[in-house]
């Protein structure tokens, strides 16, 4: 984004903050709704169509499901048990169907758009290797934006309508803020409808904290975006893009600057959309909580794009390893193995299924695939190991809950997470292997001091700000993981101490983001997917 688009945005924010204000409480969501169709419509023109068919579809998919379970309720007193055990299966049934229409319709849409050239490269590949001629044709097709976002949160509150978790919203006005509240749709967080929805609509008055916690929360992402990430962007591309012209050790320190850039870019988003949010008097859930404290790579992704995990786990995890095939494959495996085998075998097929739509939901690319069966694997051998480290570290009265072995664990996932964003960032696999080798049989620790990290572009008082701009967000993590939140004292402290804080966050944005002539402007990188 440029330096003049943050500008139309956050005016734009202005402006939609200041006529929620003068509108009357009760209207207020109204507000919020034009707010989100005006911001989509100048985003994505006639694609607004996609998100409009997702609203429409889902409201009525999920008055239908209301309805049958209306209907049922009606009918159940007068009905004997067996009857009454016929009419809710017949029921079930025909919500499944319900269920799956709103699914089919959605997902549809969203793999069509975002996958469609993908699998049809794939199956004219194996079409020609089968001997057979041509080729399926190749389409321009555009995505709008926030498709991968709004579309899970849309299949969610269908799937919690049927699950009776919540009541089918009766405004279609309603709903459709929910889908697209327009701080949420470049990056998420995935919300849930009974969380968001009662804030976004109940109308909320000014305050103090919410301002002042919101603008925080505003000028702390900015500064993690323009004064850090923007400027790690550089000088990783720049070995990205030409890897074979640099030494291992080079290698290594684009894919740390790129798990920086991508930390950063990402949290920082969301802290600016959420203090977006907290303007209007809306919490939207966390999608980070300190992720490089993790102590293993299961553990990084519950800190990690949190939303995320938790709708997979939730409506795919679940559902998965909870039907029937999969508890008939419990039970045989139970059968035919020990107990921790027999639990290990269904949940490692479901969290298979979990794997590869992660790595698919990030892109249509082989390379995404394999992004997510590595932390598949990954996850896989820690539970499979995990009986016998238990054994292993009572015989060697090795505490695994102290700080010893906990820096261990740490040092060790953070090191299996680069090499996933070596993945993540390479531009194919091949690319992704040869950079693992370079970086593992050409390191070179003297190269750290070499001329070679100022040919990237840059020069020391840029890695100087990103090497300070780091340890003052890795002061605040730790001060958070603690349990000690600096963003809310500052929110709710002294009056000093805020203005002290937010002009301090604005001077560093303003003298040292990275922008101007010798930065090119840097897109959210999660906007894209």
């Amino acid at each position: 984004m440029t330096y003049a688009a943050y500008m139309n945005f956050f005016a734009f924010v202005g402006i939609a903050f200041l006529v929620y204000l003068i509108v009357p409480l009760k209207h207020r969501w109204v507000t919020l709704l034009a707010a989100g169709v005006v911001f989509y419509l100048v985003l994505n023109g006639f694609l607004t169509a996609f998100l409009a068919v997702t609203v429409v579809s889902v409201f009525f998919c999920a008055k239908q499901l209301e309805k049958l379970q209306n209907g049922f309720n009606a009918k159940k007193k007068e009905l004997s048990k067996d009857e009454r055990k016929q009419l809710k299966n017949a029921v079930t049934n025909k919500k499944k169907a319900v269920v799956a229409l709103a699914v089919v319709i959605n997902l549809g849409i969203l793999v069509f758009l975002k996958y469609y050239n993908f699998f049809a490269g794939q199956i004219s590949a194996l079409w020609q290797v089968c001997g057979f001629s041509g080729s399926m044709p190749v389409l321009r097709l555009l995505l709008p934006l926030g498709i991968s976002y709004y579309t899970l949160q849309a299949i969610g509150y269908v799937v919690d309508v049927y699950r009776g978790r919540c009541a089918a919203e009766k405004n279609l006005g309603k709903l459709a803020l929910f889908i697209s509240f327009f701080p949420q749709m470049t990056e998420g967080p995935i919300g849930r409808y009974q969380d968001l929805a009662p804030q976004l609509t109940q109308g909320h008055r000014y305050t103090n904290e919410n301002f002042t916690g919101g603008m925080t929360l505003i000028l702390w992402g900015l500064f993690k975006k323009m004064v850090i990430s923007d400027r790690a962007s550089f000088m990783a591309n720049t070995v990205f893009k030409d890897y074979e012209s640099y030494s291992g050790t080079m290698v290594v320190v684009a894919v740390i600057l790129y798990t920086i850039q991508l930390y950063t870019d990402f949290s920082g988003c969301i802290d600016i959309m959420s203090g977006t949010a907290r303007l209007f008097g809306i919490r939207l859930a966390d999608n980070f909580r300190q992720p490089f404290f993790a102590k293993s790579v299961a553990e990084f992704w519950r800190r990690w794009h949190i939303t995320l995990g938790t709708w997979f786990q939730d409506y795919v995890f679940y559902p998965v390893s909870l039907s029937t095939p999969f508890t008939k494959l419990s039970k045989a495996s139970q059968k035919h193995f020990n107990k921790f085998f027999g639990a290990f075998v269904p949940t490692a097929a479901a969290l298979l299924i979990v794997w590869l739509g992660t790595g698919l939901w990030h892109g249509a690319s082989t390379k995404y695939i394999v992004y997510g069966l590595y932390y598949f694997l990954l996850i896989m051998l820690g539970m499979l190991f995990e009986p016998l480290a238990v054994k292993l570290f009572a015989k060697t009265k090795i505490n695994r809950k102290g700080k010893l072995w906990g820096g261990i664990a740490t040092v060790r996932t953070v090191l299996l997470v680069l090499i996933g964003m070596m993945l993540f960032r390479a531009g194919n696999e091949g690319d992704f292997f040869n950079m693992l080798g370079m970086a593992v049989t050409k390191f070179n620790v003297t190269d750290l001091f070499s001329k070679q990290l100022f040919e990237l572009g840059t020069d020391g008082p840029d890695f100087l700000v990103i090497f300070i701009g780091v340890v003052l967000m890795l002061v605040v993590a730790i001060l958070k993981e603690r349990g000690h939140d600096v963003l809310k004292s500052v929110a709710t402290g002294r009056l000093p101490l805020k203005w002290a804080v937010m002009i301090g966050l604005i001077m560093a944005v303003v003298i040292f983001g990275a922008y101007g002539a010798s930065y090119a402007p840097v897109d959210p990188i999660y906007a894209q997917f």
